[in-house]
């Protein structure tokens, strides 16, 4: 008995303290990310994140931020023509392929986005993600 309450206790301590490590990583992704949105992004998205009506959408409160990592990390890779429907507005301006950026970049900055702004959407971004899909 007293074997099996120590194992579990090793066990709880263990988690509680990687998720310390894992909390702190996604902190420094996200300050790593505002740096990013700054210079690669604000200037259509602005620095509020409200984008600009009817050409490029806002990134405050967005629901477009919940779509899978996947859909995310492929719009700034890959860029899109396509038109963007954000919070029941259409968006028909372009999004031109960020492919420059390194994997570390793109997580931070879809990080940043995702905690940012009215914006609280689970999930972390990674760049083991980013260059898996860069293939």
């Amino acid at each position: 008995m007293i074997k099996k309450v120590l194992t579990v206790t090793v066990i709880v301590s263990i988690v509680m303290i990687s998720s310390g490590f894992i909390q702190s990583d996604v902190q420094k992704s996200i300050v790593r990310g505002k740096e990013v949105y700054g210079l690669y992004c604000q200037n259509c998205h602005m620095e509020d994140g409200k984008g600009m009506p009817e050409v490029n959408p806002p990134l405050v409160k967005a629901d477009y931020m919940k779509r899978p990592a996947k859909d995310l990390i492929s719009v700034i890779l890959k860029g899109s023509t396509a038109s963007i429907t954000v919070n029941g507005k259409k968006y028909l301006g372009a999004m031109p392929a960020q492919e420059y950026l390194n994997d570390e970049q793109i997580a931070d900055v879809l990080n940043y986005i995702k905690n940012n702004w009215g914006n609280k959407i689970p999930g972390t971004i990674t760049p083991a993600m980013v260059k898996a899909q860069r293939k």
